[in-house]
């Protein structure tokens, strides 16, 4: 069983979790994500990128938003409780030899929200690399923003923080800083993480200065296996499953207009679901 070392809620629905997982914590590289199970009898398997991990302590860490049944099932454990199931590392990692081909570069991660946790790894393995890593970090107002000291510490002053109300950093959307440093010239490729729409635009601010950008699909990923088709998309006219063909792709290629219409299939699902585990809640 997968005993939780550490919790700690980061904002109202937003909550990091540390784990028991020598295994993953050993074996798992940037990019990769787990799928785990909250108990046997009713337990809906879910995908969760790893945020970070301590190979010494035999830890994972993740970061994850109550936005259905099964997350919401997940912030109501604590210190001390175990999952039913952790199951990976699974999914290909991130490309990691230095943005310039074989040779480090310069390399812009954006992250939107929560889409901070799972860029977390892919930074700290770019800067070890070699590269130069600039970091831009989108909230709707600074109490949403997650891991900004860790972000920091790998980014130092190469770290820009966007809110769309101005409480923290620069007042604006992602996008108008990712602009400017393609427009400087100096950029050998972007990574993006958050969500769809932020990615979307992302592509289409770097598509004109021909910078490679790559797009983290994970949002959509269900079961984690390849074998339900939830998460298929359309990259460059052909069909990928994000969770065994990604959950990296090229951002490019990625047909963002399919993808968004894809994620609304099982809203009324997810949110009958996510209702009835509230009302179960409230009666406890």
């Amino acid at each position: 069983m997968n005993c939780i070392k550490e919790k700690r809620q980061l904002s109202d629905n937003v909550f990091f979790m540390k784990i028991d997982a020598p295994l993953i914590a050993r074996e798992r590289k940037a990019g990769q994500f787990i799928i785990l199970m909250v108990d046997e009898e009713a337990g809906e398997r879910i995908p969760l990128t790893i945020a970070d991990a301590d190979e010494t302590a035999g830890t994972i860490s993740i970061i994850f938003q109550t936005v259905g049944a099964t997350t919401m099932k997940l912030s109501r454990l604590n210190v001390g409780d175990s999952l039913a199931a952790v199951l990976g590392p699974l999914g290909r990692p991130t490309d990691i030899r230095g943005a310039n081909g074989e040779k480090p570069g310069h390399v812009v991660c954006v992250g939107g929200g929560i889409g901070v946790a799972p860029m977390h790894p892919i930074a700290q393995a770019l800067k070890a690399a070699g590269n130069r890593v600039t970091i831009i970090m989108g909230a709707r107002n600074k109490s949403l923003f997650v891991m900004e000291d860790e972000m920091r510490r790998i980014a130092g002053d190469d770290l820009i923080l966007m809110t769309d109300d101005g409480s923290s950093g620069r007042k604006g959307l992602v996008t108008e800083p990712l602009k400017e440093l393609c427009e400087a010239g100096a950029v050998d490729e972007v990574i993006a993480i958050g969500p769809p729409i932020m990615m979307k635009f992302c592509a289409l601010a770097t598509k004109p200065y021909g910078v490679k950008t790559v797009a983290s699909l994970n949002t959509i990923m269900i079961d984690g296996t390849g074998m339900c088709g939830g998460c298929r998309v359309s990259v460059g006219g052909k069909t990928k499953f994000v969770c065994v063909d990604g959950p990296e792709f090229d951002a490019h290629q990625v047909d963002w207009d399919l993808m968004l219409k894809r994620m609304g299939a099982f809203k009324p699902q997810e949110t009958a679901a996510r209702d009835h585990i509230c009302n179960l809640f409230k009666g406890i």
